[in-house]
């Protein structure tokens, strides 16, 4: 799956396994792909590399959460329920065109 934003296509991975969910991007360096976590309302940044840019998604796909360059060892939490929500973890600075209430279109 991929998503275009800012004239540059990445490669969207989803966070279908346990062990996926768990590490996310952590640990990951040069970051130049996506994570999307389905039924998800909050993430942290513990033990990771580099900052992110952060995208909170309705199950429409539309944008109600965005936080961009985000620092190292902080939690987010979105204030809906996990089955309504998901987020999408993001290289830092990459979101930039991205605005509250847009809706985002994954590509195959």
């Amino acid at each position: 799956m991929y998503l275009t934003t800012n004239n540059k296509k990445y490669e969207i991975k989803i966070a279908n396994t346990f062990y996926k969910r768990l590490m996310g991007l952590i640990g990951v360096q040069n970051i130049n792909y996506g994570m999307l976590f389905l039924n998800c309302n909050s993430i942290h940044t513990f033990f990771m590399k580099e900052n992110i840019d952060i995208v909170g998604l309705d199950n429409n796909n539309t944008v109600i959460y965005k936080y961009e360059n985000l620092d190292k060892n902080r939690i987010i939490k979105i204030n809906n329920k996990a089955k309504d929500t998901k987020i999408l973890e993001m290289p830092k600075n990459s979101t930039k065109k991205i605005k509250i209430n847009s809706l985002l279109i994954f590509e195959d």
